[in-house]
């Protein structure tokens, strides 16, 4: 491999066949950029060479000020429904594509400067990024990696040596982020509404082709690329709902092809929990709630079997709207599938019972009723596995709730050959010790504000091995403190 320059290796499909998709782009200057934070063991994964491009000639290319040997940089078009009301022509708006690279894995990864400046989408905004929000993606991006739900993932944050205006002078700073596409529900809609339907056969093809390589030669490839989208979004959406993550803005335009979470704008975890939680400044109406993702997985899935009617076969657009339907409609039944069985692994079920269902949501209504922590329910649930219900106990106001719950789960774990101290190890690596905590992640964006990333530096460390106890590190296990709050986040554009 050539180390040149960082060690880029382009081999870029988008720019290479799919001319009317995009338009090009060119990077802003930035007067002193600086690499804050570096994703070594990413970077490797990429093939990239991480010591040469971790330096301040590789913060160069990672803000966009050099462009890297083969890089074909453009920015992609596309509309999407934001909070229900349609925008027929978004697009990287502040964000441009470099390229793609073939990872160590044989997987094509997309990489992309994100706060890079204008592009012919911005709509009038300046195109650039504030280090709060990209420290924010760059952290939630790795605590959902270590968690193994599917998402983008940050190479780097490089601070710009600049001021922007976000209501007041924030540093200014650019995320490389990396994507297995940035193929979204809105990129389809982009050509729909525009009623060019071989547009959209060609789209669909190139997201078969490098998502779904499966269903190349499948009958009615297009209808089975529908399912097999539906699938990957309801599994996702599930493990968001397992571990309490609420990604705050489930726009069309946010929901990738490729099955990764995308887009970490106003997002956060809960920590008591409560299925209306709402964090993001923006959703007045709670549209995007913690316990409403689902839902509106279930809407945007709609939105994206609209963009295919043309080209679902055979039987022509009335049989395609029946069969198309009749997917979305199952979703409901087929997502609570998918849910029930993460909820079983993290109350420690192996075996399947009808009953498991009112199980485990009148656990579910106790923790509301007391504000019990979401995350360490699960933990303190594994001790009681092994026998000892103190720390569970601990988290309620009233024993009689929770022993009377208690009482049920172990006759239904009883019914079941695994012991106790069997079943705890099981849970425990399905129930994190940590995730990326608001008040923590607050914590870390307010010190690198002053230029200290020690904090984000050591959460860092808790979120790469979430399942498992580190001595030191028990602050990052506890609840926000009871004077944080009430918690807003904010987009960030």
């Amino acid at each position: 491999m050539n180390k040149e320059g960082g060690g880029f290796e382009f081999d870029n499909s988008f720019a290479r066949t799919m001319e009317g998709f995009y338009i090009r782009a060119k990077a802003a200057k930035f007067p002193a950029p600086k690499i804050v934070l570096f994703n070594g063991p990413l970077a490797r994964q990429l093939g990239l060479d991480a010591k040469n491009l971790n330096t301040p000639e590789g913060a160069e290319l990672l803000c966009g000020n050099v462009m890297p040997e083969g890089a074909d940089p453009l920015s992609q078009a596309y509309a999407g429904h934001q909070f229900g009301g349609f925008s027929p022509r978004l697009g990287d708006g502040r964000a441009m594509l470099l390229g793609e690279i073939i990872d160590t894995s044989g997987q094509r990864q997309d990489l992309q400067l994100k706060g890079s400046g204008r592009t012919e989408f911005s709509r009038g905004g300046d195109g650039k990024a504030a280090l709060g929000p990209v420290l924010r993606e760059y952290i939630m991006g790795e605590a959902m990696h270590n968690l193994g739900i599917a998402t983008t993932r940050a190479l780097a944050a490089v601070t710009t040596g600049e001021s922007i205006e976000r209501e007041g002078a924030k540093q200014g700073a650019v995320l490389v982020r990396v994507a297995a596409s940035h193929l979204r529900v809105g990129t389809f809609q982009y050509f729909a509404a525009r009623g060019d339907v071989e547009k959209v056969r060609q789209l669909a093809d190139y997201a078969i082709e490098r998502h779904y390589p499966e269903l190349k030669d499948a009958n009615n490839k297009y209808f089975e690329f529908l399912r097999a989208l539906i699938k990957r979004q309801l599994s996702l959406v599930a493990k968001w709902i397992e571990v309490g993550f609420v990604h705050g803005v489930m726009n069309t335009d946010n929901m990738s092809i490729s099955g990764e979470t995308i887009d970490y704008g106003p997002c956060a975890f809960i920590d008591a929990y409560n299925p209306g939680a709402v964090f993001s400044s923006i959703d007045q109406n709670g549209r995007y709630g913690f316990g409403n993702q689902p839902v509106m997985a279930q809407w945007n899935l709609a939105r994206f079997a609209e963009t295919l009617l043309g080209v679902i076969e055979p039987g022509g657009p009335e049989k395609a709207v029946e069969a198309a339907s009749a997917l979305i409609n199952q979703i409901p039944e087929q997502y609570t599938g998918i849910w029930l069985r993460g909820m079983r692994a993290k109350i420690g079920l192996d075996t399947e019972e009808e009953n498991d269902i009112d199980l485990i949501n009148s656990m579910l209504a106790i923790m509301e009723n007391s504000q019990v922590d979401y995350t360490r329910f699960f933990r303190f649930l594994a001790f009681s596995a092994a026998g000892d219900d103190t720390a569970l106990r601990k988290l309620f106001a009233q024993d009689a709730a929770i022993d009377n719950w208690l009482e049920k789960w172990r006759a239904r774990t009883k019914k079941e050959a695994l012991e106790g101290a069997a079943r705890a190890e099981k849970m425990n690596k399905v129930n994190p010790v940590y995730i990326a905590r608001n008040h923590l992640v607050e914590n870390c964006l307010s010190a690198a504000e002053s230029g200290d990333f020690s904090k984000t530096d050591k959460l860092l460390t808790a979120l790469s091995t979430p399942y498992k106890s580190r001595m030191g590190f028990e602050l990052y296990e506890q609840p926000a403190p009871k004077d944080f709050g009430p918690y807003k986040t904010f987009c960030g554009t």
